[in-house]
């Protein structure tokens, strides 16, 4: 079907039926994409209920001329933007913002297509549960984009797309219709799932105007680490091991390439990777317990068992082979100030040496710190600035206090 563009007759037509806080100027925010590779064009309308939504994509079918739904404005394909064709109607959610209820029994709320994926983080928060649905863009993307893309998120493993943290929805249908579908039931094996239809359909189907959000437990205890893999393959490795030891309390599990990093240092954007040396593959874990505590050592029992299973930072140690006999003896190591070195020197060597013959006494707390220097990027049970390598180039000798 050809389409029509949005003539000065049709706006007319649409002021005759909305206010005129509905119109918005056709600014750069609703005509261009976050990465600056298209820009559209259309006519601003920016409705503020499920009504006048309605309203608008009547009118709009009635005169063939399309409608490019926007939301929050933050997918990176240019969905958001129509370039070519003719001038469409850019139905704007922003508007409808609202949250129409909480629902604390039910473990539920209901929120307007245009509310900040944030805000309803923090209303759930505000009950002490938690929406689980967390990604980059959370303080700008919009819940009706959200659904209708079908979000992922860092929280797939344990809570799912967005589709299964959906209950209801409210949408309007191409040719103007209502369909009220914001059940709050869980148990409803009536009729043909369309909630399931529309979500993930980016506006083909319908336009969202409202959902009925599942909200979570909020765990109590919390852990996340950054941990070097040798591969992929590794990693998955590694989270089968994670779900064999902790089951449904994994949140997050990530894989990340040292790539994204080096991209983040050539635009000025973002942190430098945080676990020196800088590996080309890691995996950001997250582990959320109903208990008070027992997040961090649940973290720190999974990096041991990988450790033991060779998946994690340093692969090759499974294969190699120690002399057991020459292992007790050997050349007497000193440094300048007769203290360790410890920590990483230089990007991929991690040291822990240097202690003039008493290395054996110290071995078991030196463990458990280089441990964390590979988990975290840096030592958390004792600051290891007096032992690092630099401090001899730096001029400050680790000095004594106990020795006259």
């Amino acid at each position: 079907m050809m389409l029509n563009p949005v003539t000065e007759a049709f706006v007319a037509k649409l002021r005759e039926g909305l206010p005129e806080a509905a119109f918005r100027e056709a600014s750069d925010a609703y005509l261009t994409e976050p990465r600056g590779k298209y820009r559209g064009k259309g006519v601003v309308i920016a409705p503020a209920s499920a009504e006048e939504v309605a309203f608008v994509v009547k009118a709009c079918a009635e005169a063939r001329v399309g409608i490019v739904p926007h939301s929050g404005g933050t997918g990176l394909v240019g969905g958001q933007v129509m370039p070519e064709g003719p001038t469409p109607v850019v139905l704007s959610l922003a508007r409808m913002n609202r949250i129409r209820g909480i629902y604390p029994a039910e473990n539920a709320l209901v929120a307007e297509a245009g509310v900040i994926l944030a805000d309803v983080q923090s209303a759930a928060a505000s009950i002490g549960r938690l929406f689980p649905l967390s990604l980059a863009s959370e303080g700008s993307a919009r819940i009706g984009g959200l659904l209708a893309t079908n979000a992922g998120g860092v929280n797939v493993l344990r809570y799912g797309n967005a589709r299964a943290q959906c209950l209801g929805l409210e949408v309007v249908l191409a040719d103007g219709t209502i369909w009220n579908g914001l059940t709050r039931l869980r148990k409803d094996n009536t009729g043909y799932d369309l909630r399931d239809l529309m979500i993930g359909s980016e506006g083909s189907l319908g336009i969202i105007t409202a959902a009925t959000l599942i909200l979570a437990p909020r765990p109590r205890s919390v852990a996340t680490a950054l941990l070097s893999v040798g591969s992929p393959d590794d990693a998955l490795k590694l989270l089968t091991l994670a779900q064999e030891r902790l089951g449904q309390t994994i949140s997050a599990f990530e894989l990340l390439s040292h790539m994204g990093f080096d991209f983040m240092a050539e635009t000025g954007v973002g942190a430098p990777c945080p676990i020196a040396g800088g590996p080309e593959w890691m995996v950001l874990a997250e582990i959320g317990l109903s208990a008070e505590t027992g997040a961090e050592e649940a973290m720190m029992g999974l990096f041991e068992a990988a450790l033991e299973a060779g998946l994690a930072r340093f692969p090759f140690l499974e294969g190699l082979s120690l002399d057991r006999r020459a292992s007790w003896w050997g050349y007497y190591e000193m440094t300048p100030d007769h203290n360790p070195i410890l920590g990483f020197v230089e990007e991929g060597l991690l040291v822990a040496a240097g202690f003039s013959g008493h290395g054996v006494q110290q071995a078991a707390m030196v463990g458990r710190l280089m441990a964390e220097e590979v988990a975290f990027g840096k030592a958390q049970s004792l600051d290891l600035t007096p032992f690092r390598l630099r401090r001899f180039w730096e001029g400050k000798p680790l000095r004594e206090r106990g020795v006259v």
